[in-house]
């Protein structure tokens, strides 16, 4: 441990000890009229190192939090329940860590490993491999509100976004400090300017849902604050902060004047999406496709671009005319004369402004035959765009579709002055009361921003960024490892996990969540030192069998005394079938892709920029990578996904739905997709087993869940085989019958009417509960 980390914890300890008098203290003083002066709310005050409690099965416990949990369960009189059989625990280990199903190689390798660091030594290799980062991606990206697109009527590709993905994959692969992750992706133009690497990292607060066409910019700008500032205290704070913009918190001391002193910090926020991204494969294959249209469409675009230089001057005028009156008093008053207001409002206004937004003023120039600029010239060139704009979609196939040239970063447009920010009545940003400052949560920490302008910056973000994650701060390490714990084990300690609040849940054991933050500090943040000791610890080893006498003590298993089961997220269950059917595509980053979707259900997105909603990628195997790389557009949710409770992508989604609904059995039973895989599974089976019948039963398990079938399951698949047989072949047509046999280069079917059977044997078992859950 460096010396600054250690006097990092020793300063937690003396300012948890100091705050524990202070309470005690202050509880024994007479009672004061002001709310403040009551005792803080569990979640805000420090944190601190418990002392592990005394339990009788000393022996259970394997990590440093055990003790903790087997003290509830022994309080109620219970005992946690016998370890997993090791099958059953590396399935659930690597669903949960990696998000994919283990092969029945990893399976057999981990089962006949009789080392005594067997568990250590599968738990390192999980949180070494890519997929693990992948995973853990998934989550964060859920709470960043991530997209490919912005949302709204036009629902406008973003096709830098994939950058920040891709950042925070790296991020949770190369254990990058929780702190320097969350310094990195609030103030990283302020932090690491000019670094690629990091700028991208401030895609979490260029997320927020879009609106191209808002004809109001200021009221745009406090949107987009607003939706930061909410994004902010939900996914690192775990408050509703957010309540307060419109009147001060009914339930926590969050008042309208701590709402907007946070909106302070982001006042000088702007975001440039023009960036020049570093030469690399992807741009070189972007430039390459992007070559192939742009010489396509040369004459069309050329001659677009002549129709609206002729009309250039007036269709800005008209463009610019079209905001609203205090957006107009920006955009214009003369450059010089800017405020820090006006910066932002004419940034806003170019990095919106195209020439397909100023065709805008031919359509009105045509049809509105009292306006002065009406003629008949000016209908011939409206008429002669529109045509070129439909011409130009013909090649929308042509167009590449994957990444881009540039990347989107926060700026604060270099300067250092901020446009004042106002608490506003009711949240009405036209009704503004008093001037406010940068300032954190007076019910949080007395604490006075620390902000050091540059030349360039406000400094406004570092400072709260460097707040977020001090020892002073009792919510960012509490709020991230209760995710953790929901990830794990199907609930946090703290149920409402973005919520800390006292509307939110009361933790179910509090000792356990403020040692797991205690340590999580002192282990200098490392996000994979926390995730290795929930994976090996005994708490998580357990079985998760049936048990009555838990049932009746504890029926919602808050006491952790049996393994919470749980279905598998909507990308697990996509991600495992594929990687079952042996054509999952394992590239790690890239630009999105868009495998194939129903025909029907494809719309149209912005045509004024020739961007219809979905144009399949032209790779089949961009078709097989893995969901987190699937184009995440708001407008248009994959489908399968979108079936099994996908997150949804227009705010910050804390915690997955978990639903039952017969759309779900109905969507794995008819999709094309599936029964391909199915197919492909099949044929794997074939390959791998032979052509023995119950060696391709028993292998078919071992893919799919990691053991071999029951005698009872083979007897009952067997069965299956047999009656469905027949039912395929009644259904032949004048001695005729189309087969779905199952896909190989290398088996030889003796039977193909058995073969086909096996598949639909194949898609049926793909189909159960014993697939779709972890347990």
């Amino acid at each position: 441990m460096t010396k600054t980390l250690k006097r990092s914890v020793i300063a937690m300890m003396l300012s948890a000890s100091a705050a524990a008098l202070a309470i005690a203290e202050e509880q024994k003083a007479p009672a004061q009229d002001s709310p403040r002066a009551s005792k803080p709310h569990w979640a805000w005050q420090p944190v601190y190192q418990p002392f592990a409690p005394d339990v009788q099965k000393k022996d259970w416990a394997r990590s440093s939090f055990d003790a903790f949990v087997l003290a509830k369960i022994e309080a109620r009189k219970l005992t946690p329940s016998p370890e997993a059989d090791r099958a059953t625990f590396i399935r659930r280990a690597t669903l949960d860590a990696w998000g994919l199903i283990p092969t029945p190689e990893e399976v057999a390798a981990f089962e006949s490993d009789a080392s005594p660091d067997a568990y250590e030594k599968l738990v390192d290799r999980l949180l070494a491999s890519p997929r693990y980062g992948e995973r853990q991606a998934r989550l964060w990206l859920d709470l960043a509100r991530y997209a490919d697109s912005a949302g709204f009527q036009n629902d406008n590709n973003r096709l830098n976004m994939f950058r920040y993905r891709d950042y925070v994959i790296g991020a949770f692969n190369a254990d990058k400090p929780y702190s320097q992750f969350i310094r990195e992706q609030i103030a990283a133009d302020e932090i690491a300017p000019g670094d690629q690497e990091a700028l991208v990292a401030t895609g979490f607060l260029a997320g927020y849902p879009d609106n191209s066409n808002s004809r109001d910019l200021v009221q745009r700008k406090y949107q987009i604050t607003t939706d930061i500032v909410d994004t902010v205290g939900q996914a690192i704070l775990g408050t509703t902060v957010g309540c307060a913009r419109c009147h001060n918190h009914k339930t926590d001391k969050f008042t309208q004047k701590d709402y907007y002193s946070l909106q302070a910090f982001f006042a000088n926020t702007a975001f440039d999406e023009r960036l020049p991204a570093k030469k690399g494969e992807v741009e070189a294959e972007f430039q390459k496709e992007q070559a192939v249209y742009n010489e396509a469409t040369r004459a069309i675009r050329a001659r677009q671009k002549e129709i609206i230089d002729s009309v250039r001057e007036a269709a800005l005028k008209y463009h610019k005319e079209r905001y609203l009156t205090d957006s107009r008093e920006s955009i214009f008053k003369p450059k010089d004369q800017w405020t820090a207001l006006d910066r932002w409002v004419n940034h806003r206004l170019d990095s919106v402004t195209n020439d397909a937004a100023l065709a805008g003023f031919l359509r009105y120039a045509a049809d509105d035959k009292s306006a002065p600029e009406h003629s008949k010239e000016i209908v011939e060139k409206a008429d002669e765009y529109q045509k070129l704009t439909q011409e130009l979609r013909k090649f929308q196939n042509v167009r590449s579709n994957k990444g881009s040239l540039n990347y989107t970063a926060a700026t604060e447009l270099g300067h250092s002055d901020a446009p004042p920010t106002y608490i506003f009545f009711g949240g009405n940003h036209e009704k503004p009361l008093e001037e406010v400052q940068p300032a954190f949560p007076e019910a949080l920490t007395s604490e006075t921003p620390d902000i050091k302008p540059t030349a360039t910056s406000s400094g406004r973000r570092t400072a709260l960024a460097d707040w977020l994650v001090s020892e002073k701060n009792p919510l960012t390490a509490r709020v991230f490892v209760n995710r953790v714990w929901n990830q794990y084990f199907g609930k946090g300690i703290v149920g409402t996990v973005s919520d800390f609040g006292k509307a939110g849940d009361k933790p179910t054991n509090q000792e356990l969540l403020d040692h797991l933050a205690f340590t999580f500090v002192k282990d200098g943040w490392s996000v994979k030192r926390l995730h290795r000791s929930i994976l090996l610890s005994a708490t998580y080893r357990q079985s998760s069998d049936y048990r009555e006498d838990v049932a009746k003590a504890d029926p919602e298993n808050k006491l952790l005394a049996v393994f919470p089961r749980k279905r598998l997220e909507a990308e697990e269950i996509r991600d495992s079938i594929l990687l079952a059917s042996g054509r999952l595509n394992e590239r790690v980053g890239g630009p999105s892709v868009f495998p194939p979707i129903p025909a029907n259900l494809v719309g149209s997105g912005n045509f004024n920029n020739t961007d219809p909603s979905w144009t399949t990628s032209k790779d089949p195997q961009d078709h097989m990578r893995r969901s987190l790389y699937i184009f995440t557009r708001r407008s248009l949710p994959y489908p399968l996904l979108e079936t099994f409770d996908m997150a949804n992508p227009q705010q910050i989604h804390s915690k997955r739905d978990v639903t039952t609904t017969p759309l779900q059995a109905l969507t794995l039973y008819n999709s094309d997709l599936v029964f391909q895989w199915s197919q492909a599974l099949a044929g794997r089976v074939i390959e791998e087993a032979g052509g023995n019948e119950r060696a391709q039963i028993e292998r078919l398990y071992l893919v799919l869940f990691g053991r071999k079938p029951s005698e009872a399951e083979t007897k009952a698949l067997n069965a299956f085989l047999d009656q469905h047989q027949k039912t395929i072949a009644a259904k032949a047509e004048n001695g005729k019958l189309s087969l779905a046999v199952p896909v190989t280069t290398k088996a030889r079917f003796v039977d193909p009417l058995r073969a086909s059977a096996f598949v639909d044997l194949a898609h049926t078992v793909v189909n159960s509960n014993d697939f779709v859950y972890r347990f």
